[in-house]
């Protein structure tokens, strides 16, 4: 059985060029960098969690929730995942159970978002609060379209393992299934973050820097594995 199943939707992905550098020290025993024509991405993420449930049991109160993540791309061999430098969510006690169960990099924080819908346009808005309120909002065409399968969005949204460093030698893997999503053409796009305050001052140059490429992804289903150890002498 999944550990975790849920829906994620309207994904706002704003992706961004870093140097490689930035992003070695993040990564778990055993995986490298994985590159789209010989460049390095972080992306900042926001969606929704809908209907998840843990071990096929519905949570009371943590059904339906947001989430905000910063992620780079890695490889494990021929497998192609992801890391997750920091990931927020508005729920203490989700925030708790993903840190023991996966090692990750959870936080909880006060969250929002809006998401409406005219016959011109497609508008999904994230907000988070530490401080004062973050935002990203992306303003899109209404109706998705199916991904270039061997364009930059395919390789932002298709890596199906997730890569947790548990120390020096040991790394954490699991699968994440979903099928491909179709994505939203973008019109406009704001982003006010303040990624040194939230993710370090290494990340601060990012703050008000425009992403090098940016879309919305419609999401699905999808269902997260159990963790495997991978062991690297």
């Amino acid at each position: 059985m999944s550990f975790l199943t849920a829906e994620w939707r309207y994904l706002a992905m704003a992706n961004y060029v870093v140097d490689p550098g930035l992003l070695t020290p993040f990564l778990p025993a055993g995986t490298e960098l994985d590159y789209w024509e010989g460049l390095t991405y972080v992306s900042l993420v926001g969606f929704l969690f809908i209907n998840t449930r843990l071990r096929g049991m519905r949570v009371p109160y943590h059904s339906n929730f947001e989430e905000v993540n910063l992620r780079m791309y890695v490889r494990h061999g021929e497998k192609r995942g992801v890391v997750f430098i920091s990931e927020i969510v508005p729920l203490p006690t989700l925030a708790f159970v993903a840190n023991q169960a996966y090692q990750e990099h959870y936080r909880s924080m006060p969250m929002r978002h809006d998401i409406h819908r005219t016959e011109e346009a497609l508008t999904v808005q994230y907000e988070w609060k530490n401080g004062g309120w973050n935002s990203f909002c992306v303003v899109t065409d209404p109706e998705p379209r199916d991904q270039d399968a061997a364009g930059l969005n395919a390789f932002i949204t298709e890596h199906y393992f997730g890569y947790t460093r548990m120390n020096a030698y040991k790394t954490g893997e699991y699968p994440v299934e979903h099928p491909v999503w179709k994505t939203y053409p973008v019109q406009s796009f704001e982003i006010k973050v303040d990624f040194g305050g939230l993710y370090g001052a290494p990340f601060a140059f990012l703050e008000g820097r425009k992403p090098d490429s940016i879309l919305l992804a419609e999401g699905s289903p999808i269902s997260v594995g159990a963790k495997r150890v991978i062991k690297n002498p």
